[in-house]
């Protein structure tokens, strides 16, 4: 059995809950916040066997896109910003940051 940890986009997060449920994969569901951009995120959590775990990659890969996004970079902490310029960035978001984690036991009460 493996743990898949998917870090997803809130823009994908109800597209691949719905594709997981169809799929009849369940999954738990967590708000999460990005330490780069501070935008919202959400981790899916899904417990797998391990003959599917390809099939559960397929389904995050299918509805979890990536997009370029021009944001402003965030002041540093700690520095002083008269010499901070912010100019505004294009970055990629998006897509799945997945881990594939074997379960060692579990236990269902």
């Amino acid at each position: 059995m493996k743990m898949v940890i998917a870090i997803v986009q809130d823009k994908d997060s109800q597209r691949l809950s719905n594709a997981l449920v169809k799929q009849k994969f369940r999954a738990t569901k967590l708000a999460s916040t990005g330490g780069f951009l501070r935008a919202g995120n959400t981790t899916f959590m899904i417990g797998v066997e391990d003959h599917l775990i390809d099939n559960v990659l397929e389904v995050i890969k299918a509805n979890c896109k990536t997009r370029d996004q021009v944001v402003n970079p965030v002041t540093p902490l700690g520095e002083t910003t008269d010499s901070y310029i912010p100019f505004p960035v294009e970055v990629q978001v998006g897509g799945a940051a997945v881990f594939v984690v074997p379960v060692e036991k579990f236990i269902n009460f």
